[in-house]
This record gives structure tokens, sequence and C-alpha cells, in this order.
């Protein structure tokens, strides 16, 4: 089993990629989960159409004796299985982080791969999750740095969050998303991340219109529209990623 903790900054697309290599991975016929570590602010069930279930991890955290299998739901689309959270104030007030990993430790023996899509930033209500964990991938928008300095506000970007990685003894890749404007030298980057940080970028996604399409039908885009440019870049990063995972 592998278990795999995905990080980065606010709106950088940690949850888009979640749903997507995980449904790479289902495709590929391995049993997978993905679970919405953002406790606070949980939208992985919407990326699957599941933001309605009467059971969430939400209500596992607040009752220990509901059975967590409740709580899991099969996309009939991509045959993910989902752990969504609950997007209800109530449902987010009072609950117990720290049951996560419980939670998380009764469940994944049952699955080939579990994903964790974690808070923005630094996810100090999910630390512990990286405690259970094999793999951490890197979420990083380079579009949203300086063009003048992008090389490196990226690079500070993933030192402050490797730091987790290598904290927890974690094998560590990146994945560049949403790239638009820096497309003619994102292989200096890459060369920059890999030489300077020593940790491989395992993919970079271009910026694609169709992705929020695919949000809206609750279906990943590698499954929802699989010829599309960021379909096509998402399912070269799976083919790395189960590789390095799996091989």
């Amino acid at each position: 089993m592998a278990l795999i903790v995905v990080t980065g900054r606010g709106g950088a697309g940690k949850t888009t990629m979640t749903a997507n290599l995980s449904t790479y991975l289902a495709m590929r016929e391995y049993r997978v989960l993905a679970v919405d570590g953002d406790l606070y602010l949980p939208n992985l069930g919407f990326h699957f159409a599941l933001d309605t279930v009467k059971y969430t991890l939400h209500s596992l955290l607040r009752n220990p004796d509901i059975d967590p299998e409740w709580a899991i739901y099969k996309h009939p689309q991509t045959g993910v299985h989902v752990m969504p959270g609950s997007t209800q104030l109530q449902d987010v007030l009072g609950i117990s982080p720290k049951r996560l990993v419980d939670i998380l430790e009764r469940v994944k023996y049952k699955f080939g791969a579990v994903f964790v899509d974690s808070p923005t930033g630094i996810p100090f209500d999910t630390l512990p999750t990286f405690e259970v964990a094999n793999y951490q991938l890197i979420v990083v928008e380079i579009e949203r740095s300086p063009i003048y300095s992008f090389e490196t506000m990226v690079k500070n970007e993933i030192e402050k969050l490797k730091v987790l990685g290598e904290r927890y003894n974690l094998n560590i890749g990146v994945i560049l998303n949403k790239v638009r404007e820096s497309a003619d030298v994102v292989e200096k980057i890459v060369n920059a991340v890999e030489s300077d940080l020593d940790v491989p970028v395992i993919g970079w996604v271009p910026f694609d219109y169709n992705v929020p399409e695919s949000i809206n039908r609750g279906v990943p885009i590698v499954r929802y529209l699989p010829e599309s440019d960021a379909a096509i870049a998402l399912r070269e990063t799976g083919e790395i990623l189960e590789e390095w995972i799996f091989s």
C-alpha cells in the first residue's frame, strides 16, 4: 500500500491533482482511495460529484462508532473510492483531526494506493498523516510567481514543503501545474528544481480551460476529456508516478 500526501499552496491544484492521479491509477486497475484531508475547506467531493452524501470523513471524526466503510463511495465513472469531507459548517466545528490517522489505519490495507488531499500551505491539522505516509507530492503553480523571479519563488515554495517530507522520511516528488506563459522555460525550471533541491519533478501540466468544466461535471479530466492537453499531461505524470511507486 502506498499512502501519498498531496501538498501545495492554495489554488495550486492539489485537489485536481489528487482527483486525476487517483483516477489514472484506478484506470490502471489499482484499487485506489482518495481522502479529503482538507478538514476545514474540503472540496474533493465536488471533483467526483459527491458533495451531498450522507456520511463523510467529518462524520467519522465526530463519531468514532461509525464504520469508516460508510463514508467511502466508489465513483462510477472512474472506479476511484472516495472519502469526501463535509462542506457544512456545523460538521466542521468540534472535530478531532487526530482521529484521521486512526481512520486511515483502519482502511488503508484494503487499497493499493491512498491519496490524502492536504490543506493549503503547511498542513498542521493533518501532519499526523505524514507519520503513516510513504510519499509526498508537492504541487506548484508557476504562473503565480513574478516572471523575473519565478525560479526563485518556485524553489522557495518547494523547499519549505519538502522539509515536511524529509522530516518523516518520505519519498518526495514535485508536479508543476497550470503552466501557461512559462511553458517555454519550464524545462529550465525542472532542471533547476532537480539539481538545486535534489527532488524529482515527475510531471508538468499545462493550463487547460477544460479542467473547470470537468470539475463541474464531477468527472476528473483524465476520464472526462482524455485527449485534452491537461489529460494527456496528467496521464504522463501518472505513468511516472505508477513506475515510481509500484516498480
